[in-house]
């Protein structure tokens, strides 16, 4: 009776470990659900990297049209715009209808999209880091050339100085007021912005035709995406091209390179 006794505990042992086991079979189990919880997380993470795909490609998309429209001085059409991103109609719709909710297009009585005036507003906040950029090279100008130095760029279709250096050491210079605004084709800096959108980037030179008795030099900023600008310096007795020109450009490439 004892002996059955410690046998009949063995065989209650025997069967608490194949309970057991059949705990680590559930625990198995467990690991396998765990597993594929694990795989349900690589499908979310594959599922925030393709939205986050989708949403870069659809802001990629969005400034190309932006560029796309500013390139087109008649504006763009719906379907011109499906066309040159070669997209769907009804994926362009998608991209103007935020764009013109936030003033950065806008239609046209034709209904072509034409930039907004929200751009102007980003425009303008830029214009302080475009001058603060521009700042050390107009200085090292205005000191070289002895005259009035000065950072023009287009703002609807005339120049206007954002940025103007006065020499320290001259008796007599120019007072050339930042926020003046000229036509683009009258004058050394609004011709060579008017000569930088051909590629050429020769030194530009004037004689009055601003103001009476100022002469200037001037040349294009080139190779600033979205920027269309010059730089150059005005004085009141005639400016040697040979000298200022080199100068000017050397103040132009400098910008350049600040602003890239």
């Amino acid at each position: 009776m004892q002996a059955d006794g410690p046998a009949g505990r063995a065989d209650a042992v025997a069967g608490r470990v194949d309970t057991g086991a059949g705990r680590t079979g559930s625990v198995a189990g467990r690991v396998d659900t765990g597993a594929g919880r694990t795989g349900s997380v690589a499908g979310q993470a594959g599922g925030v990297g393709g939205r986050v795909g989708e949403a870069s490609q659809t802001l990629d998309r969005g400034l190309r049209l932006l560029h796309l429209v500013a390139d087109a001085p008649g504006g763009l059409t719906v379907t011109e715009a499906a066309h040159q991103l070669t997209i769907g109609r009804a994926a362009v719709y998608r991209l103007v209808s935020p764009l013109i909710g936030h003033g950065m297009l806008r239609r046209d009585s034709d209904g072509r999209l034409r930039l907004g005036a929200g751009l102007l507003h980003l425009a303008r906040r830029a214009q302080p880091l475009l001058a603060e950029g521009a700042l050390p090279a107009l200085r090292r100008l205005a000191e070289q050339a002895g005259a009035t130095a000065h950072l023009t760029v287009v703002e609807a279709g005339d120049g206007v100085a954002l940025a103007v250096v006065e020499p320290s050491w001259t008796s007599f210079h120019v007072a050339y007021r930042a926020g003046a605004r000229h036509p683009l084709d009258r004058g050394a800096a609004g011709r060579a912005i008017l000569a930088g959108r051909t590629g050429l980037a020769e030194p530009v030179s004037s004689s009055g035709e601003l103001q009476s008795g100022a002469y200037g030099v001037a040349a294009p900023v080139l190779g600033v995406p979205g920027l269309e600008a010059s730089v150059g310096v005005v004085a009141l007795a005639p400016l040697d091209v040979d000298t200022i020109g080199p100068q000017v450009l050397a103040a132009a490439k400098a910008i350049a390179n600040a602003l890239s």
